[in-house]
């Protein structure tokens, strides 16, 4: 991974004085043309409500609804609650941006910002390879599902997300507290992430370098790979299912999770892949609007629309509401 992290202050640069140090940031936003502010505003605006809607209603359903206390809705469960945590870690800040003149961030709450969106984007990695383990089961072992899939293995599983998601986004916050930021502090981003600081900064990244080769490494590699094998066995699983129906059952309960990996992992691979190409902080910046934005507001949909039982115990919930409110 190639990462161009030259110190330019002669491009977007704020004046601050020489050699002083950095105690707040101005976030660029999503782009600079004047005509656009406004409509991009109700745009992300209506995202934003539509995820928050989307994902409270799925962890409201999941957890009143007995009908849904399954293995892969507690993951589900789990999903939703990270990505309405991690809708609302940068959501608020990018809206501001598109209806204020300067959108600034303090130096604290920059750092802070970069620890939760790193959290909660690392622990999403690693929940959906725990849905694509529990697919796996389902699919390859259906006989001994719920003694492999148990309570506590659910438990060990989700709380080994949170950990990877914790101990990742510690390690580069840790190393970004390190640097020293002077003179420049445009962030040519809407949020604070790691490759938009570095570039920022005035003092070696050698360190913060090899720390986003290991961290970034481990976390795609290992949840790319155990979700590609996870897939590899279910679909020699699904073939040999001699039922047309049978296997139409099988691919219908993988393709909702299907769609959500691809959507995930795919843009946030040519995010930080495309970084150091020509054009490339305009492309990634676009790119991470789908990881960031796109994805936690499609995934309850993609949930809910393309899955039975949320769709039975939902149109339940509505009929209850709706006789409660005629009588």
């Amino acid at each position: 991974m190639k990462f161009s992290l030259s110190f330019r202050c002669s491009v977007m640069s704020t004046p601050i004085g020489n050699n002083s140090l950095v105690t707040e940031f101005v976030l660029a936003g999503l782009t600079d043309h004047a005509g656009l502010q406004l409509p991009l505003f109700y745009l992300f605006l209506g995202i934003y409500i539509v995820t928050m809607v989307g994902n409270v209603g799925l962890i409201t359903l999941i957890g009143f609804s007995s009908h849904l206390h399954t293995p892969m809705y507690y993951f589900l469960f789990n999903l939703s609650f990270i990505d309405f945590c991690y809708s609302s870690v940068f959501t608020p800040k990018m809206l501001m941006n598109f209806v204020s003149i300067k959108n600034v961030i303090s130096y604290v709450g920059c750092m802070t910002q970069l620890f939760f969106f790193l959290f909660f984007v690392i622990s999403e990695c690693y929940m959906l390879t725990s849905m694509a383990y529990d697919r796996y089961v389902a699919i390859c072992n259906p006989l001994l599902y719920k003694v492999t899939m148990s309570h506590q293995m659910c438990s060990v599983l989700s709380s080994a997300a949170y950990i990877m998601g914790f101990a990742g986004a510690t390690a580069h916050t840790g190393c970004m507290l390190r640097l020293t930021f002077c003179n420049t502090n445009v962030i040519n981003h809407y949020l604070c992430d790691i490759l938009p600081l570095l570039q920022l900064s005035c003092t070696s990244t050698y360190v913060n370098e090899v720390v986003v080769l290991i961290v970034v490494g481990i976390n795609i590699t290992v949840p790319s790979f155990t979700i590609l094998i996870s897939y590899v066995f279910i679909l020699n699983s699904i073939l040999h299912i001699k039922s047309t129906q049978g296997r139409s059952k099988a691919f219908s309960t993988c393709s909702s999770h299907i769609i959500a990996i691809s959507l995930f992992f795919g843009s946030a691979s040519f995010m930080y892949l495309k970084y150091s190409s020509s054009g490339s902080v305009e492309q990634g910046k676009v790119s991470s609007v789908f990881y960031t934005n796109v994805g936690p507001m499609l995934n309850p949909l993609i949930y809910s629309l393309r899955n039975k039982d949320v769709k039975i115990v939902l149109k339940k919930s509505l009929m209850k509401i709706m006789r409660r409110e005629t009588f």
